[in-house]
């Protein structure tokens, strides 16, 4: 079974910076997409709140409240994806969960999630930032 731990959430003040990590292990396809989704405090869970997300060549797409102050990288060797999260604001306040799609399907063009066979999601790991 494909499993994802994420890692590197915390408390921090406005401004501050946070990297989070998300390693898979198991069986998934070399060609895939790994990233970020997020659900704020009191958001229903039915609702898309895509952070960032990057494909195997390189190819990295973020939301336009993330751009400019996160960058999502990743080490393929180790099957890890990084978000390296600066200039944080309160409104970043959230549960991280990071997600593996072998299909390309990640975004919110894509919601809501399959969850299926090709599509696996961590736990989450919890950030918040105060004023």
């Amino acid at each position: 079974a494909v499993q994802l731990v994420e890692s590197g959430g915390g408390s921090v003040q406005a401004g501050g910076s946070l990297r989070l990590s998300c390693t898979a292990s198991g069986f998934f396809r070399d060609d895939r997409d790994m990233g970020w989704y997020r659900l704020p405090p009191g958001a229903p869970e039915d609702e898309c709140d895509f952070v960032s997300s990057i494909s195997s060549d390189g190819n990295a797409y973020y939301a336009d409240s993330v751009k400019g102050r996160f960058t999502i990288s990743h080490d393929s060797g180790k099957n890890t994806v990084y978000l390296q999260m600066n200039s944080l604001k309160p409104e970043d306040t959230a549960m991280y969960s990071c997600a593996i799609d072998e299909r390309h399907w990640l975004g919110c063009d894509a919601w809501p999630p399959s969850r299926d066979d090709f599509e696996h999601w961590g736990q989450g790991t919890q950030v918040t930032v105060s004023s």
